[in-house]
């Protein structure tokens, strides 16, 4: 076997592979490759280190070939060091000193509809004790034992159970108004909004969402997925309270459509300059990033951040304390909105009428007119 051919194969296939998600297209088979970028990165430098170290480049069609997959470490390097301790963190670190009546504790879960270990998600919900929980992939029964177990502690809730793994349950210790269950692409596909009150005062405005993946079994295509994550970030960019957007995106955050999201939606990310916090698939290790993601408006500040212990679920629990410092919130700038950026927004917006569900901006309206 030739296995100086057969690296420059498998190499070339992983530079393709990493490449395709800059495809203008929202098929299943080229968006799915947003996923595997951390796996597809760490092969590309394997490739790259072995042809050196154990081929040695005499030839020049050796010296083309590390050329290229030197360029595609360079790309796939620039989608993920914004979220290593190499880049600056995007959502700054407490100012105020240990003032805990400012602060809010966010938990999110993707349980695993068919998952029957619910005392182990039970269980790590009251080790933690966040302020808010937000439960997906949760039916009847998982409905049932969230309100034996937690009603005491989490008076306010959301329910809206499901049997096709898109159910939702939002648990709060804070009091909760303006509560709608929307539907915004889909009827079968629910998503909460609603407005929590702190201790102080104070009015959040949360946004829960679960999209449909971008898989052949889920849905052919990342539209829907992309309209909905777009439509909330519409919502967010239009509100003048401080804003949380939580859930399983069933997204990668460095993917193009979760970027365009946070740009629109004046959104936060924790994670830059942190860590990946990968939190799927919690059962195999080389399948592993970060699906579940909670991004806030530059009114919060960073308190504490990670994912937490194995619950028999196929996602880790992804745990976020921040501080609500409104005050402030000018030291933090969000991302500048591009021109460009409204045009993709637009091209989201304009697929089968989804401009119609919400009042738009002005620099979309202007677009689309």
């Amino acid at each position: 076997m030739n296995w100086r051919k057969l690296f420059q194969v498998l190499g070339i296939v992983a530079a393709l592979l990493s490449l395709m998600p800059l495809v203008a297209a929202d098929f299943w088979w080229i968006r799915i490759f947003d996923f595997p970028h951390l796996l597809l990165t760490s092969f590309t430098f394997i490739a790259i280190v072995l042809y050196f170290f154990v081929f040695k480049p005499k030839f020049i069609n050796d010296y083309t070939y590390i050329l290229i997959l030197l360029a595609c470490f360079g790309f796939q390097l620039t989608k993920i060091i914004p979220y290593t301790f190499l880049y600056p963190t995007e959502l700054l670190e407490i100012q105020k000193v240990s003032n805990q009546q400012n602060d809010i504790s966010l938990y999110v879960v993707n349980v695993l509809q068919k998952n029957k270990d619910q005392s182990a998600v039970i269980k790590d919900i009251k080790d933690v004790n966040p302020d808010i929980v937000l439960a997906l992939e949760t039916d009847q029964k998982w409905a049932n034992s969230f309100r034996t177990e937690l009603q005491n502690k989490y008076p306010f809730m959301v329910e809206q159970p499901q049997d096709n793994t898109y159910g939702m349950l939002l648990y709060s210790k804070l009091p909760l108004s303006d509560t709608k269950i929307n539907f915004l692409v889909d009827k079968e596909i629910p998503s909460i909004e609603t407005k929590a009150t702190t201790s102080q005062g104070e009015i959040i405005q949360l946004y829960a969402v679960h999209p449909t993946p971008p898989m052949p079994q889920h849905n052919p295509m990342s539209s829907d997925r992309d309209k909905e994550l777009m439509l909330v970030a519409l919502k967010a960019h239009e509100n003048d309270l401080p804003v949380v957007v939580m859930g399983d995106f069933n997204d990668v955050i460095w993917s193009d459509a979760t970027q365009l999201t946070q740009r629109i939606g004046k959104l936060l990310d924790p994670k830059k300059g942190r860590g990946f916090y990968n939190s799927y698939h919690a059962e195999y290790f080389p399948l592993r990033w970060p699906l579940d993601h909670i991004l806030v408006s530059n009114d919060f500040r960073f308190v504490a951040m990670g994912t937490r212990p194995y619950v028999g679920s196929d996602h880790y629990p992804l745990y976020l304390k921040v501080s609500l410092e409104s005050e402030i919130k000018e030291e933090q700038p969000v991302q500048i909105i591009e021109k460009q950026d409204w045009q993709r927004c637009k091209d989201q917006m304009s697929k089968n009428g989804m401009s119609s569900f919400l009042e738009l901006p002005n620099q979309l309206r202007d677009l689309m007119n």
